[in-house]
C-alpha cells in the first residue's frame, strides 16, 4: 500500500497588525489527506482518507517573522507539524498512522452493513 500525504495549510487566522508587524499568522486551519493510489474504490478512485484542525501558533516573539507577501505552503506547513508535535513529538506520525488504518479498513473492512431483500 503506497499512501502520500498531502497538507492543506491555505486558511489561515491573521491579526492585521501586531507588535509593529502586519498580517501576523496566529492559528492555521489545516487538513492532512492520505491517498492510496494502490488500491481504488468502486468507482476506479484512489482511496482517501482525511483528518483536519486548527492549532495555534505561539507569536510571542516575532524576531523570525515572515511577511505575509512572503510564505508559502511548505512554510505555513513546518509551523504546523511543529506546533501540533510540540506536546507529543509523535502526533504528526500518529495523524498519518490513524489514516493509514482508516484506508486499510477500507480494504479489508472488519464489518460491513447489509441488508436484507
Amino acid at each position: 500500500m503506497a499512501i502520500n500525504y498531502t497538507w492543506d495549510v491555505s486558511t489561515c487566522d491573521v491579526y492585521p497588525t501586531k507588535s509593529g508587524k502586519s498580517n501576523v499568522v496566529y492559528n492555521v486551519h489545516w487538513r492532512l489527506k492520505a491517498t492510496d493510489d494502490t488500491n481504488k474504490n468502486a468507482e476506479g478512485n484512489p482511496l482517501i482518507a482525511e483528518t483536519y484542525g486548527a492549532i495555534k501558533l505561539d507569536i510571542s516573539d516575532l524576531s523570525n517573522f515572515t511577511n505575509w507577501s512572503s510564505l508559502d505552503a511548505a512554510k505555513v506547513q513546518g509551523w504546523v507539524e511543529a506546533a501540533l508535535n510540540e506536546h507529543n513529538a509523535d502526533t504528526v506520525t500518529q495523524l498519518k498512522a490513524q489514516l493509514d488504518g482508516e484506508i486499510a479498513q477500507r480494504i479489508s473492512p472488519n464489518s460491513v452493513v447489509k441488508t436484507l431483500g
